[in-house]
This record gives structure tokens, C-alpha cells and sequence, in this order.
């Protein structure tokens, strides 16, 4: 099976496509490995240190749907063909995916079928669901720095999971405990007018 970078080139750049394109349409070249796949192509944008306006919150959904059928033991997701066949600019996405591109190779270049156990069995895909889940939360929440670090960690995470990688998606869901460390703390200092969780746990270890 092809690289997914090597997929999305040829998709993407390679091959001629209408001005508008659909996640049904990018569907096609994701094969047995769809949740992962899903997984990092939603969670891209966010992930990326570029802004990305209008894409967190729907895409936070849709990686939280997807989260819960992870957790419920599906093989395939399910998703609306609202959303399946909502139209998405070819240019958008050839952008996004120009940034994303290199950073995928990067990890394309150290990934293998390892610790598969985490990615494969039931009780690992339930802990992977279930952090997903978290961090598209955090992905919903209109408010900055919510966003990127929560992606990353989804992106990482689906990553592995497309591989069998396990060591990855590790790696991935220690991104995703650091998301919910920063939203945590973004969300705590707003309630308590400007205290935030990272202040106060430097304070009790002083």
C-alpha cells in the first residue's frame, strides 16, 4: 500500500480534479486504514502553525463522531452525507496540505508496524477513541489556543493508527494529555480572571 503522502500528492497535485471537492471524494484513497486517515486529514488544518478559520469547529465534530464509532468498536465509520458531500474549495485543501505535506514525510520516514497491540485491540482503540474524543472537544471551544495543540496530537494519533504504529500513536496521545493540560489551564484562567492552571501548580512546587 502506498504511502499517504504519496496518495494525497497524487490526488491532489498529480491528478485533475473540479474547483470543489468533498470528503466523500478524498475517501476514495484511504482503503482499509479510514479512521486513522480521517483522523489526520480533519485534524491537518488545525494542526498546522497556519490559521485556519472556520475549520476547528466542524471538523472538531466530525473527529468527535468518528471518536465514539472508534470507541464503539466499528470497523467503517458512519457519517453524515451532509457532511460527507459538503464542498470544499480544491484550492483550500492543496494549501493546507503544501504546509502538511513535508511534516507528514517526516513521519512517514521513522514509522513501522510496532506495538500494534495499541492500535489494533480493542482496549487500545477504546483509550484512542476516548483521548480523541477530549481533544476534538477542545478543538470546539471558539477560543485561541484551544485548537493547535489538541490537532497535533489527533494528527500524531491517527497517524500511528493508519500504520499499526503504536509507538506513534504513543507519542500522539502524550501530545493529546499535553492539549488537555493547555486547554485545562486556558479554561481555568478565564474563569478565575487570569490565574492559570500552569501558574498555580509552578506556585506549589516553589
Amino acid at each position: 500500500m502506498a504511502k499517504l503522502s504519496t496518495e494525497l500528492q497524487r490526488f491532489f497535485f498529480e491528478e485533475e480534479r473540479p474547483p470543489q471537492v468533498t470528503l466523500s471524494d478524498i475517501l476514495t484513497i484511504a482503503g482499509e486504514r479510514i479512521f486513522g486517515f480521517l483522523f489526520v486529514i480533519l485534524s491537518l488544518p488545525s494542526a498546522l502553525p497556519v490559521p485556519a478559520p472556520g475549520y476547528s469547529v466542524p471538523f472538531g465534530v466530525l473527529l468527535f463522531l468518528l471518536a465514539i464509532q472508534l470507541i464503539s468498536g466499528r470497523k467503517r465509520p458512519w457519517l453524515p452525507n451532509k457532511m460527507l458531500n459538503h464542498p470544499i474549495k480544491l484550492e483550500t485543501v492543496q494549501g493546507f496540505l503544501k504546509a502538511g505535506l513535508p511534516w507528514l514525510k517526516r513521519i512517514e520516514a521513522i514509522t513501522r508496524p510496532r506495538l500494534t497491540y495499541i492500535c489494533t485491540t480493542l482496549p487500545g482503540r477504546v483509550f484512542i477513541g476516548c483521548s480523541i474524543a477530549l481533544m476534538a472537544t477542545s478543538m470546539m471551544i471558539p477560543i485561541p489556543g484551544t485548537n493547535t495543540l489538541p490537532a497535533m496530537g489527533i494528527f500524531v494519533t491517527g497517524f500511528g493508527l493508519i500504520e499499526d504504529d503504536g509507538a506513534i500513536s504513543l507519542g500522539g496521545l502524550v501530545l493529546c494529555v499535553m492539549g488537555l493540560i493547555l486547554t485545562s489551564s486556558i479554561l481555568f484562567a478565564l474563569w478565575f480572571g487570569g490565574t492559570s492552571l500552569l501558574d498555580i501548580i509552578k506556585d506549589s512546587l516553589r
